[in-house]
């Protein structure tokens, strides 16, 4: 196998104007691929994400994950000299992502109708809460409420507690994996079909929504709605998560048929593995609190590395539940390349996470981390045709 040194999405212009999560996001995992990413910020501290939770010499973390091999410039995007750098800047670009308000844009003279009037061959990706359309199009919506709406959080958590956030941001990461998605479609219809640019429209709830597998065929078929169950799996048996003898959890999902016979023989339970009535999904479903009981008293009497031992050998699905202690420390991780070392601007080490999805001939890469606020000002705008004396000038105008 052959790897080729120039990355898949080498030569696409990317123009990013969003900030925090799910716009930024999708342009990285552009960048993460090979387009330029050119990423507009306030002159007045740049993208919040740059403070945001962990902090190390004055910059978030995260920043440098987000943010890795974008450039950085800043520009006022409400001042009639800014627009107008965005819009030479989205002349020759091929996609320019946004994670505004909808509506914001248009009054900065940046909307799509504009853009495509300078660059008909534009792909705007537009991520916001609601989408561009709707009667709820123009409230405020972050990632948390795309999780609401689109049905998440109310299946999230146990039957007698009230729904819970799930740990990190998924709602905006899912809409910005649409975002790449509907980028890569759109380009491919422009480009291959002879079709103009056109807008990528995600509402984070939509985005959300449509990974709600089967929730709406089962309501307007049978009126029933989907519950918080807490770890367990309804419907599918047996599949949930167990507590070991050294307080740690096992989850094991042991629902098809052959797989639950394993099972079974493997904690000493052959009078159901053998069980007629337990041979398929169904019957099982019947006895879930008996086959959840018998499942947790063996594992209650083992610690968790036997637990994971007895099971792998069984050839049974099963995990422990990883913290990240755990992900930084196991031999997969390391093997497959999640875990990529490289350095703070200081020389400190610091690891990020690989990159995802894996391409045989045209992988992707890390080139650098998250840059400074307005590093490649004189780069961008010096190749737009601005020299050395308006450059300075329309610093000391706050224009960048």
């Amino acid at each position: 196998m052959s790897v080729t040194t120039s990355p898949p999405l080498k030569g696409i212009k990317v123009v990013e104007l969003g900030t925090l999560i799910a716009g930024p996001f999708c342009t990285r995992i552009l960048a993460e691929f090979g387009a330029e990413v050119i990423k507009i910020e306030s002159p007045d501290g740049g993208d919040q994400l740059r403070q945001w939770r962990k902090m190390y010499a004055g910059t978030s973390l995260w920043w440098y994950v987000q943010a890795r091999n974008k450039k950085s410039i800043t520009v006022n995007m409400r001042v009639a000299e800014g627009q107008k750098i965005v819009r030479r800047l989205c002349a020759d670009a091929d996609i320019v992502v946004e994670n505004f308000r909808p509506g914001a844009l248009e009054k900065w003279n940046l909307g799509f109708d504009q853009l495509a009037k300078v660059n008909p061959r534009l792909v705007m990706v537009r991520l916001s809460g609601y989408g561009q359309t709707g009667p709820y199009r123009d409230r405020p919506g972050f990632g948390v409420i795309g999780e609401s709406m689109g049905g998440l959080r109310y299946v999230t958590g146990y039957a007698d507690r009230p729904p819970v956030r799930l740990g990190i941001s998924l709602g905006d990461s899912i809409a910005a994996l649409y975002g790449v998605i509907g980028a890569m479609m759109a380009m491919h219809h422009r480009n291959v079909n002879g079709g103009r640019g056109q807008v990528v429209d995600v509402a984070l709830y939509e985005a959300v929504f449509s990974t709600m597998e089967s929730l709406v065929p089962e309501f307007d078929v049978l009126g029933f709605i989907r519950e918080r169950a807490g770890n367990a799996l309804p419907g599918i048996v047996p599949s949930n998560t167990y507590p070991t003898r050294d307080g740690k959890f096992v989850i094991i999902g042991a629902n098809n048929d052959a797989i639950f016979k394993r099972l079974m023989a493997a904690i000493g339970r052959e009078e159901l593995a053998n069980d007629p009535a337990l041979a398929t999904n169904a019957g099982r479903v019947a006895r879930t609190a008996e086959l959840d009981g018998a499942i947790a008293d063996w594992a209650r009497r083992h610690v968790l590395d036997y637990v994971l031992r007895v099971l792998e050998q069984a050839q049974v699905p099963s995990g422990k539940v990883f913290d990240i202690a755990d992900i930084m420390q196991d031999a997969h991780y390391i093997a497959r390349g999640m875990l990529e070392q490289h350095a703070l601007p200081d020389g400190k080490p610091m690891k990020l996470p690989g990159i995802v999805p894996k391409l045989s001939e045209t992988p992707g890469a890390t080139a650098w981390l998250g840059p400074r606020l307005g590093e490649h000002n004189a780069e961008v705008l010096g190749a737009l045709g601005y020299d050395d004396a308006q450059q300075r000038d329309l610093k000391l105008r706050r224009v960048i």
